[in-house]
C-alpha cells in the first residue's frame, strides 16, 4: 500500500498561514529538515505529528490527506491528455505543482474544459448574461453531488421527520407509505398499466399511478418520491438555489435527484439503516432484504452515510450499461472517475456483465499505489414487452483497502496476491505489456518492430518522469 503523501497539502496550508518551514517546525518540536523532508514526501508522519499538524493549522485530517491534490492531479492529466487541445504532454511534476499549490486555478481550468467540452457537444453553446457558461446538465449535477460527497444534512432531517410517523415496522414500508400520502394529502394510489411511465400524479383528482410492469421495491421508492415532493420541496429548493445551476435543465435534474436522495432516506433512514450495515458488515443483500428495497437502492444509500460524528464507510458508487454509458456515480471513497473516455477493461465492472445476479468482489490498485476493495453486480431488469432486451446495468462499489475489515466481501482474499492492476484508463494508463489494452497512453512514443509481435495491443516507449 503507498503512504500517505500529504507533502504539497501540508506545503499549501502553512504557506497559506504565512508560516515558514522553521515557524512550523518549532510548533512541531521537530527539525527545519524533517519537516522539508516531508513536504517532499521522503519521510512518512507519524499519527501523533498528523494530529499536531492539524491542531497548529486548524484544519481536519481530511484536509491533511492530500485526496483533493490527488483528485486534482488526475483530472488536469485527464484533460492535458485531451487529444483535441493539440498541446505538447505535460510532465508530470508540473501537473503535480499546479495541483499543490493552486487549487483554485486548478478549478478554473476544469471549469474552462468542461465548458469547452460543452461547446464542442453543442456549436450552439449559450452563455448566460452574467457570463457563465453553461455546462452539459448531467454532468454539472454529477459533479454537485460529488462536491458535497453525497451527503445532505438538512435532507436527511426533513426524511427524518417523515420515516419516525411512519409505520412501517406495522405496516409494511410500501403500506405505510400509501396510508401516509392517504391520511395527510388525500392521494389515492392506484398500480395499473402505465406505457411508457413508472410514475404518474395527477394533483387535481389527488391520484398517484403506478406502473404494475414496477417492481415491489420500485413502487415503495415512487411513493417516497411523491411524499418527498409534498413534503420536503422547500428544504430541496433551498439546495437548488444555493448551487445555483447554470441551466434550467441542470436545475430540473439537479431538482429531481435531491428528491431521490429524500426518498432513499425515507425508506432507509439514516440511524437504522447505518446500524444494520454496520452490524451486517455492509451486506448489501443483507440491507436489502431487512429494509424491503432493492440490491441497487441499498448500493446507493451505502454512499451517503457521511453524517458527522455518525460515518459509516467512504464507498464509491457507478452505474453503468453494457456500453460503457455511466448513468450515476458518487465519491466518498477518493476513487479517482474519468469524466472522458472509458474506464479500465481489467475493473470488475466490465467482466460483471458476464454473470448478472452475482456479487463480484476485486482488489483493484491504481497505479499510484492506491488500493480499493470493490464489488459489482450486473443487475437484469424486467423488458417493457415480448421481444424487447431487457434492461441490463451493472451496479459497482468500493472502499479503500484500509477498510476492507469493515466489510464482509473482503472475507477470504489474500489483499496481497489477490490484488489485480487497473488503470484509470488506457489514454492515461502507463501499465506496459497489458492485453486488455483498447489505446495507447498519450503521454508516450509508439514503438512499432515488424520483427515482433507483442502480447499487448499496443508497445510504447517509457518516458523519463520530470
Amino acid at each position: 500500500m503507498a503512504k500517505p503523501i500529504i507533502g504539497p497539502s501540508l506545503r499549501r496550508l502553512r504557506t497559506a498561514q504565512g508560516l515558514s518551514q522553521q515557524n512550523l517546525a518549532q510548533k512541531l518540536g521537530i527539525s527545519t529538515s524533517y519537516l522539508n523532508l516531508i513536504e517532499h514526501d521522503q519521510r512518512a508522519v507519524t499519527a501523533n505529528l498528523l494530529f499536531k499538524l492539524a491542531k497548529i493549522l486548524d484544519v481536519d485530517l481530511d484536509t491533511l490527506s492530500g485526496d483533493q491534490e490527488r483528485d486534482y492531479e488526475i483530472k488536469l492529466r485527464e484533460v492535458f491528455a485531451d487529444p483535441l487541445l493539440g498541446i505538447e504532454s505535460v510532465p508530470e511534476a508540473e501537473t503535480q505543482a499546479i495541483a499543490a499549490a493552486a487549487p483554485n486555478a486548478v478549478r478554473a481550468i476544469l471549469a474552462l474544459h468542461r465548458a469547452w467540452a460543452g461547446a464542442r457537444e453543442d456549436s450552439d453553446g449559450i452563455t448566460l448574461p452574467s457570463g457563465r457558461k453553461i455546462l452539459l446538465p448531467n454532468e454539472e449535477v454529477r459533479d454537485y453531488f460529488h462536491d458535497h460527497a453525497n451527503h445532505f444534512p438538512s435532507l436527511e432531517m426533513a426524511a427524518e421527520a417523515i420515516s419516525n410517523t411512519l409505520q412501517s415496522a406495522v405496516l409494511g414500508t410500501n403500506h405505510a407509505l400509501a396510508e401516509r400520502l392517504r391520511q395527510k394529502h388525500g392521494l389515492v394510489v392506484i398500480v395499473r398499466p402505465q406505457p411508457g411511465s413508472l410514475r404518474v400524479y395527477d394533483p387535481k383528482a389527488r391520484l398517484l399511478t403506478l406502473s404494475e410492469t414496477s417492481s415491489r421495491e420500485s413502487r415503495g421508492f415512487q411513493m417516497a418520491f411523491q411524499l418527498a415532493l409534498l413534503e420536503t420541496r422547500e428544504a430541496v429548493e433551498a439546495l437548488v438555489t444555493i448551487a445555483a445551476p447554470t441551466s434550467s435543465d441542470a436545475a430540473e435534474l439537479l431538482r429531481v435527484g435531491l428528491l431521490n436522495y429524500v426518498a432513499g432516506a425515507i425508506i432507509m433512514p439514516y440511524e437504522p439503516f447505518i446500524t444494520s450495515a454496520q452490524e451486517a458488515r455492509y451486506d448489501v443483500d443483507f440491507l436489502a432484504a431487512r429494509f424491503g428495497v432493492s440490491y441497487e437502492q441499498a448500493c446507493h444509500r451505502l454512499s451517503t452515510l457521511q453524517r458527522t460524528g455518525a460515518r459509516g464507510v467512504p464507498f464509491f458508487f457507478l452505474r453503468v450499461d453494457p456500453a460503457g454509458n455511466v448513468s450515476k456515480r458518487f465519491s466518498a471513497a477518493g476513487f479517482p472517475f474519468m469524466r472522458f473516455g472509458g474506464t479500465c477493461p481489467r475493473w470488475i465492472v466490465h467482466s460483471a456483465f458476464a454473470t448478472p445476479g452475482s456479487t463480484r468482489v476485486q482488489v483493484a490498485e491504481l497505479p499510484d499505489g492506491q488500493t480499493f476493495l470493490c464489488f459489482a453486480r450486473a443487475i437484469t431488469g424486467r423488458p417493457a414487452r415480448w421481444g424487447d432486451p431487457p434492461p441490463v446495468h451493472v451496479v459497482a462499489m468500493g472502499c479503500d483497502i484500509s477498510e476492507r475489515e469493515n466489510l464482509a466481501y473482503s472475507d477470504g482474499i489474500d489483499v496481497e496476491k489477490a490484488a489485480v492492476g487497473i488503470g484509470l484508463s488506457c489514454r492515461l494508463c502507463e501499465r506496459e505489456d497489458c492485453r486488455s489494452r483498447a489505446f495507447p497512453p498519450l503521454a508516450h512514443r509508439l514503438t512499432v518492430d515488424p520483427q515482433t509481435t507483442s502480447a499487448s495491443p499496443y508497445s510504447f516507449e517509457t518516458r523519463k518522469k520530470n
